[in-house]
């Protein structure tokens, strides 16, 4: 028998509200399962809205995700699902599909989500711009909870594999025009 610690939600949320650690989420239930094993997409779509400064509590989030899906098995959140929770909160979201053409969507954005495969399990992250230009990745993988650097690093080394989705917010300060 292994003493090892059991973490909790709070661990698993920065200083200033991002939840980076899904792995402290493991006393938590989603669609059916632990939210550590499958929480990825309500994570990334609480940090998102925490992004722009909408405020809510991340089992508010969890608890509307969860109870969009229709049937109760297993598995993570479906594109469905991630639609119609952006639509009700973040209506004004682009979605870009393919591994290119959602890097630069994400690069030219002020926020959003991906979804693709980390090694290959499907999986949904957020990212926010910083004010140096590089962004902010939350939840990515081990090692990779909370840390900067510029989209194509992230893309270079994370959008390998599978079908890459990338849910965009532009703001006045970053707007996307047609011919960026």
């Amino acid at each position: 028998m292994t003493n090892e610690r059991i973490l909790t939600p709070a661990e698993g949320i920065s200083a200033d509200g991002y939840i980076t650690d899904q792995d402290c989420f493991s006393s938590v239930r989603y669609r059916t399962m632990r939210a550590d094993i499958n929480g990825c997409g309500w994570i990334a779509a609480y940090n998102l809205r925490h992004a722009l400064g909408q405020e809510t509590g991340w089992d508010e989030v969890r608890q509307e995700m969860d109870a969009m899906h229709t049937l109760r098995f297993p598995g993570p959140t479906l594109m469905r699902v991630m639609r119609e929770y952006l639509t009700k909160y973040v209506p004004d979201y682009r979605e870009t599909v393919g591994r290119e053409e959602a890097a630069q969507a994400a690069k030219d954005s002020f926020a959003g989500i991906f979804r693709y495969q980390e090694g290959h399990e499907p999986h949904f992250i957020s990212f926010v711009r910083q004010p140096d230009g590089r962004f902010r990745f939350f939840n990515v993988a081990d090692g990779l909870e909370d840390s900067v650097m510029s989209m194509e690093d992230f893309a270079e080394g994370h959008l390998l594999h599978g079908t890459v989705i990338a849910l965009t917010v532009y703001d006045n300060r970053n707007e996307r025009t047609d011919a960026s």
